[in-house]
């Protein structure tokens, strides 16, 4: 959202597209490798890079910051100073989403290095022309070194500080004092273990029942979470957003703390790459983010044209289910992919059509049920090889009609493929059939789709998402996008990545649809494929964070994941 890389892996491999395991990469119709870095005269290394960020432990995190303040010379009020900052930028930018003119922020401290980052974030809210208050849970003769001293600050700035130490004082505030939008939890940071007590428990039950009138953002861990664990090991905050330090903690982004920590935005506190460099992941996980995909999509060139982007080719739509492909359609143009172009049942194009301006929609000969006839692809295959990727999926129908049409282009397409909704249906139990594709695929699953490919249940998928995901990965030879809050992305081999952006409001009909197009659209341009998929999961989620922001999860829809496409491409590209 608002934060600078820290540490990124790159991957200079020498090779271009997708992972050796994939076969050789892909070629455009002119017989060239498929990356920017051929078509345009972009300066750079050549290679994919891995954008992602590394998840450390809490013992791997004490580490880099003592390897900072004593090796780096960053003074550690310096280092807490950042965090506020951190926090305080990505509060503001909320803010802004919500469209706040006079926002009020309410900072809820303990007495430790959390509460010291949180006097800094309301020192900072200040100046951003927030009105702040900070209540400490327990007594500021509690509180000592570095935040002792960013409170001192706070009083000398007459920032309201008050105390609440015992259940009464927080039993009489509630509810929330009239006019605050933001709850900022400072209670406990990563070195918390067990069940709080005392003010802090007192504290967090506060937040929790104060969360339906302002929103909660929680500094490195939401208070009362094990930062290791991700287990809450008595009450702990429900968090919108968890603004986390220098790097993802492992607890994170562990499945037992998924109703917690929100969406996870990590604030640069100017850790030393090559000390990020030299950590050793404990988990095979990394976290896609924004300040590492910015590599990704490349500067577009001056003397380019539309033919420069590539032409993706969809296919899908049934009668009673235009709406799937005509999503799919509108963010495969938003993506920034020069020419689209639909293949859909004659009943269905002038719908299509209308919904999707910028797509150049063509009908096909359907069955009785609606849906696309086998035989409506016939007069496509000698063209496929025109198009840069191609989608198939959306609204297609598990018609036994659509799985020859699947088939038949798992056998005839030689450009890269997404595979999403029923052309994964299609396919339940047979996994290996993808492997018939003659170049990269990219399939696009929910649970139920994931399950119904390895003939098992969803409690199963779920209940090791990552296991899942490469096992699909494995048998199928495509790189996997397991969709649901905390996306994976893998290939067959480890690590895998999780997605933390999105939010409870995309959990309805389409949401999928935009993904599937979008992911195409970044296919088409002849972005590496595993930089694709990360990369639209990213954006998808963030755009959904944005729609959400901007009205509410309630109300939103999922043509409003489309409309908020463009703005999330800011956080990867300036132009």
């Amino acid at each position: 959202m608002v934060s600078q890389a820290v540490g990124m892996d790159e991957v200079d491999s020498g090779a271009k597209g997708p992972p050796t395991a994939f076969g050789p990469p892909p070629t455009d119709r002119h017989g060239s490798p498929q990356n920017w870095l051929n078509r345009l005269p972009i300066p750079g290394g050549v290679g994919t890079i891995r954008p992602a960020m590394k998840i450390v432990t809490t013992e791997q995190m004490r580490e880099l910051d003592r390897r900072t303040i004593e090796e780096a010379g960053v003074p550690s009020f310096e280092l807490m100073d950042r965090a506020g900052r951190g926090v305080a930028d990505v509060v503001r930018y909320l803010a802004d989403l919500a469209g706040l003119a006079n926002p009020a922020a309410l900072v809820i401290a303990g007495r430790g290095h959390n509460g010291g980052d949180g006097f800094a974030t309301a020192r900072h809210l200040r100046d951003m022309g927030f009105d702040v208050t900070v209540w400490i849970a327990g007594t500021e003769n509690q509180i000592g070194g570095d935040p002792l001293k960013h409170l001192a600050s706070l009083h000398a700035e007459g920032i309201t500080v008050e105390e609440f130490a015992t259940r009464e004082h927080w039993q009489q505030h509630a509810p929330l004092p009239p006019g605050v939008d933001f709850i900022i939890d400072a209670l406990l940071g990563i070195g918390s273990h067990g069940a709080p007590r005392g003010p802090i428990a007192w504290a967090i039950e506060y937040i929790n029942m104060a969360a339906n009138d302002a929103y909660v953002v929680s500094i490195d861990v939401p208070s009362g979470l094990n930062a290791d664990t991700g287990v809450a090991e008595g009450v702990a905050v429900n968090a919108d957003v968890t603004v986390t330090m220098g790097l993802p903690k492992v607890g994170l982004v562990m499945p037992a703390a998924l109703e917690f920590v929100g969406t996870i935005e990590v604030a640069d506190i100017g850790l030393p790459p090559a000390f990020v460099d030299e950590v050793v992941p404990t988990v095979p996980l990394e976290l896609i983010y924004s300040s590492e995909l910015r590599r990704v999509i490349p500067r577009r060139a001056r003397g380019s044209h539309k033919g420069t982007y590539g032409h993706l080719l969809l296919i899908g739509g049934a009668r009673g289910y235009a709406g799937a492909i005509a999503l799919a359609c509108r963010a495969a143009c938003r993506s920034g992919v020069g020419l689209t172009t639909a293949l859909v049942p004659n009943s269905i194009q002038p719908v299509v059509a209308g919904a999707s301006l910028e797509t150049m929609v063509h009908g096909g000969a359907e069955t009785d049920a609606g849906s696309l006839r086998t035989a409506a692809l016939t007069p496509w295959l000698p063209r496929l090889s025109n198009f840069d990727a191609v989608m198939v999926g959306p609204g297609l129908t598990p018609h036994r009609e659509s799985a020859a049409l699947v088939r038949s282009l798992l056998q005839h397409c030689p450009v890269p493929m997404v595979l999403d909704a029923d052309a994964l249906n299609v396919l339940a139990g047979r996994p290996e059939l993808v492997r018939e594709a003659q170049s990269t695929v990219i399939i696009t699953p929910h649970p139920g789709e994931l399950a119904r490919l390895l003939k098992t249940d969803v409690a199963h998928i779920q209940a090791d998402r990552v296991a899942a995901a490469q096992k699909a990965a494995e048998l199928t030879g495509a790189i996997v996008v397991l969709k649901g809050a905390g996306t994976i992305v893998t290939t067959a081999e480890p690590p895998a990545f999780i997605n933390m952006t999105g939010n409870p409001g995309m959990a309805r009909g389409g949401s999928g649809d935009v993904l599937a197009g979008l992911l195409a659209g970044l296919l088409a341009q002849g972005i590496a494929p595993l930089d694709c998929a990360r990369a639209a999961v990213f954006l998808h989620g963030r755009a959904g964070d944005m729609a959400a922001w901007r009205s509410s999860q309630t109300g939103m829809v999922a043509g409003d994941l489309v409309s908020e496409i463009p703005y999330a491409f800011r956080e990867l590209v300036l132009r």
